[in-house]
């Protein structure tokens, strides 16, 4: 692997930033947690994070321009969720990850069987003390702390989310079995061979190298131990040569928070290399479903299995998101709404676009899984 570096982390700049930032609005969710941010805060959240995207097509995007990303990886995804998380939450909930669709399967249903079924391939049992390696608001940890018992760790390099995942876990009486910390995934403050298992979901795309996250989650893994991950990849028919792909990919990227993503082939060699036993891998994406993984995105009304489901995938139409972010931006304009909360909006919505493109054209998998043991000797 060439030698990563790595960003030096400052945990007190962080926590002062996010308490200006975020400091009236940790107690409310939704479109009044969007409007409670200190408006100088966010601006420099906004203007940090879109100087990595703005002038920067896919027509015209360089090795240079990939590599400048990658070195300030840290500090590109924490402040691309200092913008989009109640976004996620108003749109999708507190689990921020895609899932199949069963017939008559409701999304909230949908998507924790998505987080029991990775805890099940895992082998996960009770007791068990297991690290979640980008844990967002909690979402997956509460649901799979209660579906195994076991004990879980939650990292994130984003204090407002931690924040929220502490508080969301308190509600739920769940704080015995989760706890949430603060850190970098390339250079984790564990000592070595701490935990049981290890999962990561759609979390570790946001690395700048999957080889130096996956020997991270090595090290602090006892020996024997799982190491299971929903991992987004472009497949392997994706084309850098072909300008319509990389558009594609370059959408979900700065819609998303993502640095440099990467094809199947270059993960399954990367988890190889930081040493797991790979036991298997599949992307569930070419499963066949009644209903495709993109289907929210798409905003298919027709395949809404209920009225809340309905009111869910709304959201997410074309008319529910002008309406949406045709509102966030009438409130900009009035001083209510921070400035660039609209920006954000719309880099979502262009993303989700990317996605159904990726999706439907088999070049992107959001749930390519993979299930690897740390050898015992």
């Amino acid at each position: 692997m060439a030698p990563i570096a790595l960003e030096s982390e400052d945990h007190s700049r962080d926590a002062a930033f996010n308490k200006v930032m975020h400091g009236k609005s940790v107690d409310s969710k939704g479109f009044r947690s969007m409007l409670n941010k200190d408006h100088d805060a966010h601006k420099a959240a906004t203007d940090e994070y879109f100087k990595h995207w703005d002038n920067k097509s896919a027509g015209t995007e360089t090795v240079e321009i990939r590599e400048a990303r990658k070195a300030e990886y840290a500090t590109l995804t924490r402040h691309y969720y200092n913008l989009a998380t109640d976004l996620y939450e108003y749109g999708w909930g507190g689990s921020f990850h895609f899932c199949r669709f069963a017939y008559g399967e409701g999304f909230h249903q949908a998507i924790a069987r998505h987080e029991h079924y990775l805890a099940h391939m895992m082998g996960l049992r009770q007791g068990m003390k297991v690290l979640d390696v980008g844990c967002g608001v909690g979402g997956p940890a509460r649901e799979i702390a209660k579906f195994a018992d076991v004990n879980i760790v939650g990292l994130n390099n984003n204090d407002y989310q931690i924040e929220r995942a502490s508080r969301y876990a308190a509600q739920e009486g769940l704080s015995d079995h989760l706890s949430f910390t603060k850190g970098d995934f390339m250079q984790m403050s564990f000592p070595a061979e701490t935990f049981d298992a290890v999962y990561a979901i759609e979390a570790t795309v946001h690395a700048p190298s999957l080889e130096g996250v996956y020997s991270q989650i090595f090290r602090v893994l006892k020996p024997g131990g799982m190491f299971g991950v929903y991992e987004w990849f472009m497949t392997d028919r994706y084309d850098n040569d072909n300008p319509h792909h990389r558009e594609v990919r370059l959408g979900i990227e700065q819609g998303d928070g993502i640095s440099n993503m990467v094809r199947v082939s270059e993960g399954l060699e990367a988890i190889k290399a930081a040493g797991f036993e790979l036991e298997m891998h599949e992307d569930l994406a070419d499963r066949i479903d009644p209903r495709p993984w993109y289907y929210p995105l798409d905003g298919d009304l027709r395949m809404a299995s209920s009225l809340g489901d309905i009111l869910t995938i709304a959201r997410m139409t074309r008319i529910g998101r002008f309406l949406a972010h045709t509102a966030v931006g009438g409130l900009e304009r009035v001083g209510i709404a921070p400035k660039g909360t609209k920006r954000t909006a719309d880099s979502l919505g262009y993303a989700a676009d990317c996605l159904v493109a990726g999706g439907k054209e088999k070049l992107f998998t959001p749930m390519y899984l993979m299930v690897a043991r740390k050898p015992k000797a």
